[in-house]
This record gives structure tokens, sequence and C-alpha cells, in this order.
């Protein structure tokens, strides 16, 4: 199976004047064609910088390293014209703020809006769209205001914005933040119609990623300690921080995590997580790799034979 996008060896840091904030410190990963891949984690973990620095669109002060593979190219490499029409075309980033939509234009112009870019006949554009808002479960509302739809249905107008476009690669950021219960299923329910699609979804929302994700990569600290086939996540993590993360849930107990995520300027030797791991031990001085375990990769030296 092909990858849509290989990530090697990217790091993020921001400058300080405490120091260097590491926000993204050596994340490798790839996402297959017409897979989705969920990467989970703790508020600071370094989730939505990830997907930020995919799409070029991290403030002055980042300093980015590493290789990010799209197709053929580097994009960070390419310049920032190339990098704006895979934007345009070829890579959809929906953002986790609903205040990206225009309050003072109707819904359905704004997602039609990139394809007339595009050279689309308006006409065409505003058919197309309608039939993608009947397709999620929205259709009517192509001549509404934002302020006039739900949480739900602006998210779902997010998503028609992507997808018009017919991008190779879907990014999308925190997707049922601020949601009730009833608007995350309208979410989930748009986000498995979109089918074999090749996706990257940022979420603290575990039961959500329960539902739409293919594999779950789970980040702490700027690392990625563990990438799993969904179902081998929810019903046996190997990380520590893994399953202390789903015994959070309120379903399975609602256990805190213990102690708390170290500062991404001063952080400890060796694991990240060691300083709050029941089985931290002298080994975790030292930083685990990615360990290849069955079908998933964990890093920690509990699986290193």
């Amino acid at each position: 199976m092909q990858n849509t996008l290989k990530v090697e060896d990217l790091a993020v840091h921001f400058r300080s004047r405490r120091g260097d904030v590491k926000a993204v410190d050596g994340v490798s990963f790839a996402v297959r064609e017409g897979e989705r891949l969920v990467f989970v984690g703790e508020s600071g973990s370094g989730k939505t910088v990830l997907a930020a620095a995919i799409v070029r669109l991290l403030p002055k002060n980042a300093v980015v390293r590493g290789r990010i593979l799209f197709g053929e190219e580097d994009l960070l490499k390419v310049d920032e014209g190339r990098m704006r029409e895979i934007r345009n075309r070829e890579i959809a980033y929906i953002p986790q703020s609903q205040s990206s939509l225009n309050p003072v234009m109707k819904v359905g112009f704004q997602c039609a809006e990139p394809l007339v870019e595009q050279g689309w006949k308006k006409s065409t554009a505003l058919e197309k769209v309608a039939k993608l808002f009947e397709f999620f479960g929205v259709g009517g509302r192509v001549k509404d205001f934002p302020h006039r739809l739900s949480g739900g249905m602006r998210q779902r107008t997010l998503l028609v914005m992507g997808i018009a476009r017919e991008p190779k690669l879907i990014i999308a950021d925190e997707p049922t933040k601020g949601l009730d219960a009833l608007m995350r299923e309208q979410v989930v329910e748009a986000f498995q119609k979109l089918g074999k699609r090749s996706m990257l979804i940022i979420t603290h929302d575990l039961p959500f990623a329960e539902k739409v994700g293919d594999r779950v990569a789970v980040m702490y600290c700027g690392k990625i300690v563990e990438i799993s086939p969904s179902k081998t996540f929810f019903d046996s993590p190997l990380h520590p921080y893994s399953r202390e993360l789903l015994e959070s849930l309120p379903e399975r107990g609602l256990k805190p995590i213990k102690g708390f995520q170290p500062s991404l300027i001063n952080l400890p030797e060796g694991c990240r997580f060691r300083e709050r791991c029941e089985f931290s031990g002298e080994e975790c001085r030292v930083e685990p790799p990615l360990l290849k375990f069955r079908h998933s990769l964990v890093r920690c030296w509990l699986h290193a034979d």
C-alpha cells in the first residue's frame, strides 16, 4: 500500500526567553493511501503543532527540521507559491475553530469559492456543494449564514469545504471540539460517510477516535509513544501512558493520570513519561526507540523483548 504522507524525524521547536519549547521532537510516521490515522493525547502533547507543521502554518518563531514527504515533494522545501497550491488543491486542512467560517458570507458560497478559484463555473461549483450538503444531511442549508447553523452543522460545512476540492489528504484538527453528544454523533456519521480517504485526524476525543480511526498514534510531550491498529489500541494498549489515557475515560473508571506533564523546555532525560509511570526503572533513564511489537510500534522498554 502506498503512502499518501510520510513524515521523517520531524522537530518543531519554538524559541522563547526561557529556552526552546520542544513541541514536536523527532516524530516519524506515514499515512497510508485510504487510511484514517488518528493522533490522540493530552492537551499540549504536540498534536496541533504537528498538523500545522505539515501545512506550513506555523508562527515565525518556529524552528522546523526533518522531512515531510507528500508524493515526491518535501513540503519543507517547496516554495511558498507551490505550498499555497498544495493547500488549495491537494491537502484539505480543517481547523479546530469553526470561527474560520466567514460570518457575513453564505456557507454554500464559502464552500464553492475554492472551486471557482480553480476555474469552475460558479453555478457548477454551487451544484456540487449542494450535493455534498445533501450527502452530509444538511441539504437546504447552502444559503444560510454560519450563525444559523448548529455546531454539528458548521463542522459538516467545514468538511464539505475540505472535500469539495477532492484532495489527496484531509487533515482535521479537533473536529468534535465543543460539541455536545448529539452533534458529536452527527460528525462521527459524517466522517464515516467519507469512506476510504487518506486522513490525518487530531483529537482528544477517544470515543470519536475509536469510531473513525484505522490506526491510532499516541503523542506525549512531543513524541509518538505508540502507533497501533485501532482495535489493538482500545482493547490492549501497549504503552503505560496509553493505558492510563484510556482508564481516564468515564466508561473505564474515570481514573486520572497521576502527576503532570513535564515542561517542554526542561524535559526529563530518558523516557518522558517515566516520572509518572508505575513501571519506571533505571533503564528508563535512557530513551527507548519506537520498537516494533506485533502490528504496532511502541516507545517503551517493557516491550524490548
